[in-house]
């Protein structure tokens, strides 16, 4: 079948769709971009090609589609890229930022898409294993398993076991007691073992040490196997035409085949202003440079169980052991030596101390042990390798001593994963940069836990694109990206830099505007401050009385955005005493909580005003009377002080350009568009948009941002 059927056929399967759709308005920009999404997924070449034998060389086809609040576009590529999915005998791998999406993608558009298109498919959504509970850790945690063998106690890192101790014993055993309840649960079938559908998912502390690793999981020679939530889940996604992940997934599965083959599959990547940030995420490593028992405790696994399987590779691991242990202390050591004065003298009320490394460039002193330390994390590997490969072959081989031999396995697999990432956290410190080549981001961090001092050594790279270029593009076919938010100030140069797509020539852009008529239906104010926003104290005091004087007049809903902490707090402390009823505080509920409580209150006639943080500033979804204003206190410029951006605007200051303009502007940009798109979320919706730093419309980069905002009606307003 030719291109232009597929791409036909696509169309029709989702005009049929909108038409089939009671009550569903017909929309211009929404059938652009399934036009969009058509073509680009019918033009794509997908699966193996032989170029040796002749054949062309595969077609690579990538849409950026920006598509604005109302266009519907969840819609405008579900329906055409299952459609030519299920013509081409290919799947469909949808990828997004946020759980609210998924789960709004599996509950209600795919239920709703699979009822309406002609052809049956079938859908699934993949969570990383981390999500899943380990039946055999559950079982041994709660006091349900079978009798220990020797060393079962020993699974957990140290940090767990000191965490124990420290514990007080009514707490102890009320943890104990709840993970008695979950295997309980579990067992009766009353739960799936997905963290997310506990009627309250614990805290990540309580969480961990019953979760599901790679590293420790023995999969089909495990004795609980047959009952592994996870594998169950797997298997849904096997037969499944529709998969609904995540980017962190995404990224830390590449090669993997976790999820489909990227040269065969039709890629959506929604919320994909995301991309670039989950990309520095997923490729930064960082290694602990003082809590160390671990590895003394690794190779007495290692020699045990390596000695157990006759395993020649062993011999080297008590000098690989010794030799890591000194490397680290030596580094420790140095690291204070050359940085301990600076890290000393920061306030450690806002998190560890850090010292960046200018430049990237180590001090000669810790190039020698980070080499060192290189070498013998890698010979360790090696020898931990063979040793799970002996492990495997001996699990094929005996099935009756599969529980045994899963425990075995487990002994190492917890404590592999720090020793990886010390190998991969050294060679990155080591990487060196050639002349007018990018650097990479190397920092130091001090903390303090109890008595003890902890440094830390990190390093990650500074260019998304470069990353996303090298490790996803080049084993892509067919993409759509799309958000609501991918211009900056009018404009996707900065988003394809970012996101390793800019000069590529299978990428094509298209902005699809908003149905919405925002000067009619909402308002801008810029309301000004005397104090100049660069002046944290003056200005927020002057914010907070401006912020006070507004939100006394709020009639139903509204939501105010903050930049720091510090700055909501003192806005809470601020709250006149009838006002203090009147205020959500993101964190002093659950997130679902808080917003059932502000939906309750408007619903009743009664003002309700939440305030939030950067993540309740995108992909919070209050239509009408839930949100008539958004107060947005101070202009969303990233923190000053992050590692990776001050690494990455000296390496743009160093080969003369501008950080700011080229990197800071396009980035507030981005974050201040979603903040506003709070405000109007339906055709009937009317709002007002409050923005207190007068630099929006002061500074010739307010200028800029402007132009990336809807064009909501500008009103001026001076000081109080």
């Amino acid at each position: 079948m030719s291109q232009q059927v597929w791409a036909a056929q696509a169309l029709e399967s989702f005009d049929a769709v909108v038409s089939a759709t009671e009550g569903f308005r017909s929309r211009a920009g929404q059938r652009l971009m399934a036009e969009q999404v058509a073509r680009t997924f019918s033009s794509a070449t997908l699966g193996k090609v032989d170029e040796e034998s002749g054949e062309d060389a595969p077609t690579r086809s990538i849409a950026v589609i920006q598509a604005g609040t109302g266009v519907g576009k969840s819609l405008a590529y579900c329906a055409p890229a299952i459609a030519l999915a299920l013509s081409r005998g290919t799947r469909v791998l949808i990828s997004t930022a946020t759980v609210a999406l998924q789960e709004q993608l599996v509950n209600k558009d795919l239920p709703a898409l699979a009822a309406l298109l002609p052809q049956p498919f079938k859908f699934a959504l993949a969570k990383g294993r981390g999500r899943y509970v380990c039946k055999l850790k559950l079982d041994r945690l709660a006091g349900t398993g079978e009798a220990e063998e020797e060393g079962e106690d020993d699974l957990f890192a140290e940090e767990e076991a000191a965490a124990r101790a420290k514990r007080p014993r009514h707490e102890t055993e009320a943890r104990m007691q709840f993970y008695s309840s979950m295997a309980q649960t579990l067992s009766k079938g009353a739960w799936d073992g997905d963290r997310d559908s506990l009627d309250t998912p614990p805290e990540p502390e309580v969480w961990s040490p019953v979760a599901a690793e790679g590293a420790s999981c023995t999969g089909k020679h495990c004795p609980a196997f047959s009952q592994c939530t996870y594998y169950d889940k797997r298997k849904e996604l096997v037969g499944a035409q529709v998969i609904v992940a995540n980017h962190d997934l995404l990224l830390s599965s590449l090669g993997a085949r976790v999820l489909p083959e990227l040269d065969n599959c039709l890629l959506v990547l929604d919320e994909a202003h995301h991309l670039p940030a989950t990309a520095l995420d997923q490729f930064a490593c960082s290694m602990d440079l003082s809590r160390i028992t671990w590895i003394e405790r690794l190779a007495s696994r290692g020699l045990r169980i390596g000695a157990l399987l006759e395993v020649e590779e062993i011999a080297d691991i008590p000098k690989h052991s010794a030799q890591l242990r000194q490397t680290l202390q030596d580094l420790a050591r140095i690291v204070m030596d050359v940085y301990g004065a600076q890290l000393k003298s920061q306030p450690s009320a806002w998190g560890p101390a850090r010292v960046r490394v200018p430049r990237g460039e180590l001090p000669e002193q810790l190039i020698a042990p980070l080499g060192l330390l290189a070498a013998s994390a890698e010979g360790f590997l090696d020898a931990l390798r063979a040793i799970s490969k002996a492990l495997r072959a001996e699990m094929r081989d005996k099935p009756d001593e599969a529980k045994h031999l899963s425990t075995l396995y487990a002994q190492i697999g917890m404590l592999a994963p720090r020793l990886e990432e010390l190998h991969a956290t050294a060679q990155l410190l080591l990487q060196d940069a050639p002349e007018g080549a990018v650097p990479a981001a190397k920092w130091f961090t001090l903390e303090v836990d109890g008595d003890f001092i902890v440094v830390k050594a990190h390093a990650s790279p500074i260019l998304p694109g470069t990353t996303l270029r090298n490790h996803l593009w080049s084993a892509v076919r067919g993409a759509v990206l799309t958000s609501a938010t991918l211009t900056s100030c009018g404009h996707f140069d900065f988003f394809l830099r970012e996101a390793g797509l800019h000069g590529d020539e299978a990428a094509t852009t298209l902005e699809v505007p908003s149905p919405f008529n925002y000067a009619a239906q909402g308002t801008l104010i810029a309301a000004e401050t005397r104090a100049d926003p660069k002046n944290a104290a003056q200005f927020t005091t002057e914010m907070v009385d401006a912020l006070l004087h507004d939100i006394a007049r709020v009639e139903y809903g509204a939501l105010v955005l903050f930049t720091s902490r510090e700055q909501m707090r003192q806005a809470v402390d601020a709250l006149p005493t009838a006002m203090r009823s009147v205020v959500l505080v993101q964190n002093a509920l659950p997130r679902t909580q808080l917003l059932r409580r502000h939906r309750e209150r408007v619903e009743n006639g009664e003002p309700s005003v939440i305030f939030g943080m950067q993540s309740f500033g995108e992909g919070l979804d209050l239509p009408g009377r839930l949100c008539e204003s958004v107060f947005i206190t101070k202009l969303p410029f990233a923190p000053p002080d992050d590692p990776v951006g001050e690494a990455r605007a000296e390496w743009l200051r160093a080969v003369g350009r501008d950080p700011f303009s080229e990197l800071v502007v396009p980035a507030t940009a981005i974050r201040l568009a979603q903040w506003v798109g709070r405000a109007i979320r339906t055709e009937e919706d009317m709002a007002h948009v409050y923005c207190y730093d007068k630099r929006l419309t002061r500074t010739s980069y307010g200028q800029r941002l402007l132009k990336g905002l809807p064009p909501f009606a500008l009103e001026q307003r001076a000081p109080l």
